[in-house]
């Protein structure tokens, strides 16, 4: 692996030599502003996140729940463009020095132009895109572009996902894996800890990647209890929130640092 896809393999094998999960943080683009989401990341970083996900806000955002589509609302509608998720990148990574990578619905990828987004994206510093909806089988075109331009390519995999489905997608991906589960959603916390512990189980049966998991961890409590059987801790809605509830900025960013290093703490603490 090449390029700044590189720096993010470096991070995540780092965290696990020093026998812990990493933190990665996401946020949107452009929300509550461009500059306003460039300094609610680098609080994300100074309180301890290790990678970043910098989301593409979409029009339609299946995938995502109320917190973030409200977000994403805002960002659009404050003119949000590829261009701004490019300089959040840009910036982000400057100021940080983490590696980020963009979360994106693949349509605005296609329409912009996988080799255009791709080389844009590696300028930027990026290391990567997570395509959540790409499916494995249409994907040559981004991999090839994503792989020249040194970006790591990562898919999504669920519990509904069979083993060799799993298979299919790691064999295709790279940087790491995301595991999507519904915390808080499918029924009670122990009994989706589970699924996603087997989901874990199930993927690193298929592939040497970290498996890394999204699972609406809001806390150090849960980002323990799933940094005991993941690479990774994936937490973007948390992260959102404070800027939804605070009007005043700095009472925002002291929130978002301290929940960072709530769930540093955390994901160091899987005992």
């Amino acid at each position: 692996m090449s390029g700044n896809a590189a720096a993010l393999s470096a991070v995540l094998a780092a965290a696990r030599a020093a026998d812990r999960a990493a933190l990665i943080g996401y946020f949107p683009a452009g929300f509550p502003t461009v500059d306003g989401g460039v300094r609610a990341v680098t609080a994300m970083v100074e309180g301890g996140c290790d990678v970043i996900e910098i989301g593409l806000p979409h029009s339609d955002p299946v995938l995502d729940g109320p917190v973030i589509q409200t977000a994403d609302d805002i960002a659009l509608r404050g003119g949000i463009r590829i261009a701004g998720v490019l300089r959040t990148v840009r910036e982000v990574h400057a100021a940080t020095g983490v590696p980020v990578l963009v979360m994106t619905y693949w349509n605005p990828v296609d329409r912009y132009g996988p080799e255009r987004f791709a080389a844009e994206l590696a300028e930027a510093g990026g290391a990567g895109c997570i395509l959540p909806d790409l499916p494995v089988e249409e994907s040559d075109a981004w991999r090839k572009a994503a792989e020249q331009h040194g970006l790591a390519t990562v898919f999504v995999v669920a519990p509904s996902s069979r083993d060799a489905r799993l298979a299919t997608i790691t064999a295709a991906g790279s940087g790491f894996v995301y595991a999507a589960s519904l915390m808080g959603v499918t029924g009670t916390r122990e009994s989706v800890s589970r699924d996603a512990a087997d989901l874990v189980r199930r993927t690193r049966a298929t592939t040497e990647l970290p498996v890394c998991v999204g699972l609406g961890v809001s806390n150090a409590r849960q980002a323990a209890e799933v940094a005991a059987f993941a690479d990774g801790v994936i937490v973007g809605t948390a992260f959102v929130k404070p800027l939804l509830e605070h009007d005043d900025e700095a009472t925002a960013l002291a929130r978002v640092r301290e929940l960072a290093a709530e769930l540093a703490a955390g994901v160091r603490r899987t005992g």
